[in-house]
């Protein structure tokens, strides 16, 4: 299932992360782990070739993310075995501004599905490749954190981290 993929797995401020890869682009990444091994056994890397030279730049950027830095990830992805839905909730999320929140049903409406919130949460808790696609920036209408796949102390961690260099204020509409 995994051939002709390739991975890295290193170390950030914040733990081990876990990037996969394909000829298509980015496929998974995990969120910060306590070791190499939880990263690499997130990843179902079985097959796939450890490579961390083709993730450089990718590695040296969430290193400056995670110590604190605004970063762009506009990486290729490969979203392969996604819904159109998901893919729409996961464009719109990375719009959020780094340092800001918008609600799932702030989401739900910029794809023109107003009703769509839960929907919108259910999309998000499936996203492969969390910060790259920052889901922990969607929180609840009331300001609440809401769910996240990661745990809610890692999603607080993410935006204490986005928030203490990040612009703007948090945004619940």
């Amino acid at each position: 299932m995994t051939a002709g993929f390739r991975y890295a797995i290193f170390d950030t401020d914040m733990g081990w992360i876990g990037v996969l890869g394909s000829a298509a682009g980015l496929r998974r990444v995990t969120l910060p782990k306590r070791s190499a091994e939880d990263a690499c056994q997130l990843l179902c890397v079985d097959d796939a070739v450890d490579s961390p030279s083709l993730f450089e730049d990718l590695i040296r950027r969430f290193r400056v993310y995670f110590s604190g830095h605004e970063v762009t990830f506009s990486d290729q992805l490969d979203l392969a075995g996604t819904t159109g839905f998901q893919q729409r909730v996961w464009a719109t999320t990375k719009l959020i501004p780094y340092g800001t929140t918008r609600s799932y049903r702030w989401v739900a409406r910029q794809i023109g599905q107003p009703d769509a919130a839960r929907a919108v949460g259910q999309a998000l808790a499936k996203n492969p490749l969390p910060i790259i696609i920052p889901c922990h920036r969607v929180v609840a209408s009331h300001g609440q954190l809401g769910g996240y796949s990661g745990g809610v102390t890692t999603k607080q961690r993410l935006l204490s981290l986005e928030s203490s260099g990040g612009t703007g204020l948090p945004d619940y509409s």
